[in-house]
């Protein structure tokens, strides 16, 4: 395909009439024909079938868009048939077909019954119709559909948000961060999106505003063109919203933050069941952090939503775990849900189920658990660089390179050892033993020293109050 592009070129040719979007970055044209009077069934004889199909629409989209929009009169017809018989028809008369003399563009997933679509000759009151056929149809109102790419963009643009060039950018977040997942070429909300979305709205309503993202884009347009100056811009947006943030940290519970739904209370144990987000996803709970018994946890299992799973469900969910059998090894084989989602126990140790792949807690056979087992195994001895005996020291392959643990702290292994198996069990220890703690300890330890001095400040005052109470005695 090279002769034909003599015909098309990516510079364009003079338009009259261009975008009035003000966001709209004209640098990025459009492929055009070199000349308007290279109309299609001209130049056919010099192009293959693809190529003219191809040049065709290129053509055909470029008239288009120098031409007037279309006019189209929604009606409704009236069918006289026989006394008190009438038949009703509804869609759209053309007045003036305008840009539709050339190109009608396809439509996103076309509804069948939307009346909208369904064009009609143009009817005079008093015309006599042909009868084809009569059909029986019965019509439901549907909510909306759901967004596809083109219709999210097309929204996007309607409310002045974002631009050409970062529109991919916020599709691509959206579906990275799973607040959305695509079916049928449709945005649907996950669980995820539904929280996040239900808290920024709730509590940051003027920054999830359309206008205030709009007017925000416009003052950035401004600064750009050297008409305002962005210091008093952030400075104006970041105090504000610090102190917004600032007061949730300390105001907003965490039940709050992630969207707890309360399903009722369980009947063995009295305690309340609830669905939340964790970490690793949405997750069934019995039981409440402030008990002396540690809650329960499952995980939902797929299809399954935060908004619509019952308390029936919910407990059909703490029903492991399934003993499947025994390993050719002897051990034990288990499937269970736990608060990071499903898994096959062997013994002591664990390993994740493929949801992706079809694994599921309820219906996983043990030759299945076998195979995962056997590949965590694997797993687990390619891992492992040097195991040192009768010691809970190992170096280990890690993410980012080699390192040594004891279970409890992570050492790096120095630049210069060119062989990490070469090492011994002293220089290990002496690594372990100058490695920071895990950050989640060293939160925990700098917690129990703030509060140690509290605990000494109370003592020290019922020392105090107890010497006044024997000096009034005393004085008594």
């Amino acid at each position: 395909m090279t002769h034909w592009m003599k015909y098309v070129n990516l510079l364009p040719i003079n338009l009259e009439y261009k975008t009035k979007s003000k966001n709209a970055q004209e640098a990025h044209e459009a492929i055009r024909p070199t000349s308007a009077r290279n109309e299609p069934f001209k130049i056919k004889e010099h192009l293959g079938d693809d190529e003219f199909r191809l040049y065709s629409l290129i053509w055909k989209r470029t008239m288009a868009c120098q031409m007037i929009h279309a006019t189209l009169d929604t009606v409704s017809v009236d069918l006289a048939c026989g006394s008190d018989n009438s038949f009703r028809a509804n869609g759209s008369t053309i007045r003036d077909p305008g840009f539709m003399r050339v190109y009608i563009e396809d439509k996103d997933e076309p509804k069948k019954d939307d009346n909208k679509e369904n064009l009609l000759p143009a009817l005079a009151e008093g015309d006599i119709v042909d009868l084809h056929e009569i059909r029986l149809e019965q019509h439901f109102t549907e909510p909306p559909p759901r967004y596809s790419e083109a219709s999210l963009v097309k929204t996007l643009e309607e409310y002045g948000i974002g631009r050409p060039s970062t529109y991919a950018s916020i599709i691509t977040t959206l579906l990275d961060r799973e607040y959305v997942e695509l079916e049928s070429k449709r945005f649907h909300p996950t669980d995820v999106g539904r929280v996040v979305a239900r808290f920024l709205t709730q509590h940051f309503p003027q920054y999830v505003d359309y206008d205030f993202t709009a007017q925000l884009e416009d003052t950035l347009d401004e600064i750009s063109r050297g008409e305002a100056e962005w210091l008093p811009l952030m400075e104006e947006f970041w105090t504000s919203f610090k102190q917004r943030v600032d007061d949730k940290m300390e105001n907003v519970t965490r039940d709050e933050a992630i969207q707890a739904r309360q399903l009722g209370v369980d009947e063995k144990s009295g305690k309340p069941i609830s669905v939340r987000m964790g970490r690793y996803g949405p997750f069934v709970q019995i039981g409440t952090r402030e008990d002396e018994e540690k809650p329960r946890f499952a995980g939902l299992r797929p299809g399954q939503k935060m908004d619509s799973i019952t308390l029936e469900e919910a407990l059909q969910l703490f029903k492991l775990p399934r003993e499947l059998g025994v390993s050719p090894e002897g051990e034990q084989i288990s499937a269970n849900i736990g608060r990071f989602g499903p898994y096959i126990k062997y013994d002591n140790k664990f390993v994740s189920l493929k949801v992706a792949e079809g694994d599921d807690p309820y219906t996983v056979t043990l030759e299945r658990a076998l195979e995962l087992v056997a590949e965590k195994k694997e797993f687990d001895a390619n891992r492992e660089i040097k195991v040192f005996e009768g010691t809970d020291i190992k170096i280990l392959r890690g993410r980012y390179g080699p390192y040594i643990t004891d279970g409890n702290k992570n050492a790096r292994i120095p630049k210069e050892v060119e062989d990490p198996a070469s090492l011994d069990l002293a220089t290990c220890q002496e690594l372990i033993e100058k490695a920071p703690l895990p950050k989640s300890r060293r939160k925990k330890a700098a917690a129990k020293k703030k509060a140690a001095p509290k605990k000494a400040a109370k003592k020290k005052a019922v020392k105090k109050k107890a010497a006044k109470k024997k000096a009034i005695a005393d004085a008594g």
